[in-house]
């Protein structure tokens, strides 16, 4: 092992992703299976792949699903690439995340109407219960 390959433990801690998903991401092709070792035939990692994690990592942190860090990771990989095409994928995902928050938004305002109806009391009648068993009566 040379002084800029790193064991599998190491990658995860210096880029936050875990062992087990690391050789996830090995498996889909997300990442560049790494050099093993002749010897024990243990997973060696190199700065750049080490990188490639932290962009992935971070890439998540942000809600974008595999495909799109797949694109986004062939986009940054490629030095000539249209910043455009990065922001395309980029204001997609902005549209996908506003549209999640509005729908929780609406299952929130709806859970607050019926907590709110709800006396909360020994009594057994509860209107959260009767709205799950039939919605919409």
């Amino acid at each position: 092992m040379t002084r800029t390959e790193i064991t599998i433990g190491e990658a995860a801690a210096r880029s936050g992703v875990s062992a087990k998903m690391i050789r996830h991401y090995e498996r889909i092709g997300l990442i560049t299976p790494p050099l093993r070792g002749e010897a024990n035939n243990y997973r060696f990692y190199d700065e750049r792949l080490v990188h490639e994690l932290r962009f992935i990592h971070r890439a998540r942190d942000l809600g974008f699903a595999i495909v799109d860090i797949r694109a986004l990771l062939s986009l940054w990989r490629d030095r000539n690439r249209p910043s455009r095409d990065v922001k395309a994928i980029a204001v997609a995902h902005i549209a996908e995340l506003e549209a999640k928050a509005a729908a929780l938004h609406s299952m929130s305002a709806e859970l607050r109407r019926l907590v709110e109806s709800c006396h909360g009391s020994d009594r057994p009648d509860c209107p959260i219960l009767e709205e799950l068993a039939n919605p919409g009566s």
